[in-house]
């Protein structure tokens, strides 16, 4: 049975219908050897190029789809190639064979947070498409006077370049001063749309990070540039949002997904307890810092080691008129030995001999 060009592409995992479609009008496609036309039905047996590489065209019983929750960070481009270099969403994504990752929507550079990406192209299609109105929901920091009026008019509606505009939702989220976060929702996904519904009302965004699309959330312990494959039962629900029957296959192992959330569990964990004894260990470096001695009171090495030498010198000097004045029991070295002896010395022996005489000169 035939089936029309992009759709069987898209579902291949050649690229979004609408990236498609632009492929086709611009002659960039051709079946079995000529230019294909928008609309064209193909075969199965078909022989397909795009820019002059045959691509596969998988029946829909071949064709598993998979989804991929990315975290993107600031400073990635969803693009698939920079010309100036510069970082990109698909650099750290899983290579495939036959196949190729489509992003799902769009986040500007300087946008961070939850990017699903998908092998396939009539889902990804469908989820952007604003006639689903699939909610997205962001948190964002803005930086200036925000009173009630203000989100009263960005819920109700304002009027930008490309018409009209409104947030589904606005929720506060605390800040400090002129630093403000708030969690906003929006059914639609155009170009900067948060951004600039906020400028429309003077307040500039500092930070933005979507963390929601539909009711797949970014999860929690998944790192930046990090990416998680979602289960059947997610994808399924995507499918079922936008009008595309079920998958009964998935490449996701649930014991896989089971061990992933336990490892996020586990950095969690690990995190918060990190944080905790910084916070003590900083705390308690504050209350119990020992104190630094003065000047007056920091012991001075050098006049200790005068010290020491000056009273070595009184001691060989004391030695020398015939005795020690310590209180402590002389130690006389040995001869050719670094050991107390017991012995005398010869000086002392002599004093010794000396004294005995006269005693003994006194009682004759």
């Amino acid at each position: 049975m035939s089936e029309k060009l992009q759709k069987v592409l898209a579902r291949s995992g050649h690229g979004s219908r609408r990236e498609l479609e632009a492929k086709i009008a611009a002659g960039r496609v051709s079946i079995n050897g000529e230019v294909a036309t928008l609309g064209e039905r193909v075969d199965a047996d078909a022989k397909v190029r795009i820019d002059g590489h045959e691509v596969t065209i998988k029946p829909p019983e071949d064709v598993i789809c998979r989804v991929l929750m990315y975290h993107k960070p600031e400073g990635e481009l969803c693009t698939r190639r920079d010309p100036e270099g510069r970082p990109t969403v698909y650099d750290k994504l899983p290579r495939m064979q036959g196949a190729r990752w489509v992003a799902v929507g769009r986040l500007d550079v300087n946008t961070s947070g939850l990017l699903l990406f998908t092998t396939d192209g009539e889902l990804a299609n469908r989820l952007m498409h604003p006639g689903h109105e699939i909610e997205r929901e962001y948190a964002v920091r803005v930086f200036g006077d925000v009173d009630d009026a203000m989100l009263r008019k960005l819920k109700k509606g304002v009027q930008l370049e490309d018409g009209p505009a409104a947030f589904k939702e606005i929720k506060r989220g605390g800040g400090e001063g002129m630093n403000q976060w708030f969690r906003v929702m929006l059914t639609e996904g155009r170009n900067r749309e948060v951004r600039r519904l906020w400028e429309s009302q003077g307040v500039q965004v500092s930070r933005l990070m979507r963390v929601r699309y539909g009711n797949i959330k970014l999860e929690q312990g998944l790192p930046q540039s990090g990416w998680g494959e979602l289960s059947l039962t997610q994808i399924n629900y995507l499918r079922e949002l936008v009008g595309l029957p079920a998958e009964t296959r998935s490449f996701v192992d649930p014991r896989q997904q089971e061990t992933r959330q336990k490892r996020y569990s586990r950095a969690r964990r690990m995190q918060a307890q990190k944080l905790e004894q910084n916070r003590k260990g900083s705390s308690g470096s504050k209350t119990a810092e020992p104190k630094q001695p003065t000047a007056a009171a920091k012991p001075k090495g050098k006049p200790r080691r005068q010290e020491s030498r000056k009273d070595a010198f009184n001691e060989q000097q004391q030695e020398r008129a015939g005795g020690r004045s310590s209180n402590r029991p002389s130690k006389v070295r040995g001869k050719g030995t670094g050991k107390a002896t017991g012995k005398p010395s010869s000086r002392q022996g002599t004093q010794h001999q000396q004294t005995k005489q006269s005693g003994k000169a006194r009682n004759q």
